[in-house]
């Protein structure tokens, strides 16, 4: 079987975070086709912290483009910053916690069918408030309509992937290398 083949790339929308585009395409199987795809511009960071005592925090946010809430890890674009330095701001801004111990765990990759959107998994082990976290936390947490900041312990998260509770895909994806890292799947 033959790789995909782009004949014609027409860029039919972009702004600052994403170009969508229409690419003319001759299938795998040899016959020609139309593909859309999404490109985000920057890659995203999505942290697991975790508290000294095992619990993992969680962020509860008004979804625009659902209209739903939704569970999540803390996570964002890393507006043109490494990984690590990106994790260390969203984690602050969404929750107003930091921590001294990172781990890059590894990536993933958003909606892989219909678009082009890295992103890099952290772990936060030990985090603890930040001594000015109420205002950088607040801030953050209002513009990014988050309700709400849970503390977890590994056997609710699960039951919350087992009722349905948790469905953000890249959070699944993120606790699942945490998990691996952490030993949570022996």
């Amino acid at each position: 079987m033959a790789p995909w083949h782009t004949r014609a790339s027409t860029t039919v929308y972009e702004n600052a975070w994403i170009r969508v585009r229409e690419d003319a395409v001759t299938r795998p199987d040899g016959r020609p086709g139309v593909y859309g795809v999404v490109e985000v511009r920057q890659p995203a960071v999505f942290v697991v912290p975790v508290t000294p005592e095992g619990e993992v925090v969680l962020v509860e946010v008004e979804r625009y483009t659902t209209g739903l809430r939704s569970l999540e890890v803390p996570a964002g674009g890393s507006d043109g910053q490494d990984a690590l330095t990106a994790g260390r701001r969203e984690l602050l801004e969404e929750t107003g916690l930091v921590s001294d111990n990172w781990q890059e765990l590894g990536a993933v990759y958003s909606l892989n069918g219909v678009s082009d959107a890295p992103g890099h998994v952290l772990l936060a082990r030990d985090v603890r408030p930040a001594p000015d976290a109420g205002t950088v936390a607040a801030d953050g947490q209002a513009e990014e309509g988050i309700v709400q900041v849970q503390r977890r312990t590994w056997p609710e998260v699960v039951e919350l992937l087992r009722t349905g509770a948790l469905t953000d895909g890249e959070s699944v994806a993120a606790l699942m290398h945490a998990a691996v890292a952490l030993g949570r799947l022996t």
